[in-house]
């Protein structure tokens, strides 16, 4: 009797398995994929620009972040051909600059912190490959149901795999005894 309990929990897993794995393979593979992507970011220009070093990184030497606002903005207007809204600035003081990134395109300027200036001007595309990888890009709502979908997907298939590995070895070792 528990021989055929056991086996008939094994078919139950086996069915379970199939039907969630089968479930959610397009959401893995693409969290998958952009997830590579992700972790390559900082080592390929392509996806995220070189961080660049500014003039000084003494903080009262600075210029104001009125200034830093203005040049980012009059540089992607530059190369946009339009002014797009300024969403965070990301100041580095240990390399002396200040990273404009922009609500648009995926747009990021640098600017030296001590002169104001422009050091780079360049889109980011780890920042829209970071979307499709956790579902933001459709939207927010979006991304908490496709997250704990692929996440309890992915714990489902562990239990289960580990069971249709385990329950053959318990099922030869009843067998045996």
């Amino acid at each position: 009797m528990a021989l055929q309990n056991l086996v008939n929990r094994l078919r139950q897993f086996r069915t379970w398995h199939h039907w969630v794995g089968i479930s959610v393979v397009l959401f893995m593979l693409i969290t998958s994929i952009t997830g590579i992507l992700l972790g390559w970011k900082k080592n390929v220009t392509l996806l995220q620009p070189v961080t660049l070093k500014g003039a000084s990184t003494n903080l009262q030497q600075w210029v104001s972040f009125n200034d830093v606002a203005t040049s980012a903005l009059q540089a992607i207007d530059s190369v946009v051909g339009r002014t797009i809204e300024i969403d965070r600035m990301d100041v580095r003081p240990d390399i002396g600059i200040i990273k404009v990134t922009f609500k648009e395109g995926y747009w990021e300027t640098q600017i030296d912190a001590a002169t104001g200036k422009v050091l780079s001007v360049a889109q980011r595309h780890a920042d829209w490959i970071e979307h499709i990888h956790d579902g933001s890009i459709i939207s927010e709502g979006f991304k908490l149901l496709y997250t704990n979908y692929i996440g309890l997907g992915l714990l489902t298939l562990s239990i289960t795999g580990f069971w249709l590995w385990y329950g053959p070895r318990r099922i030869r070792k009843i067998k045996r005894s």
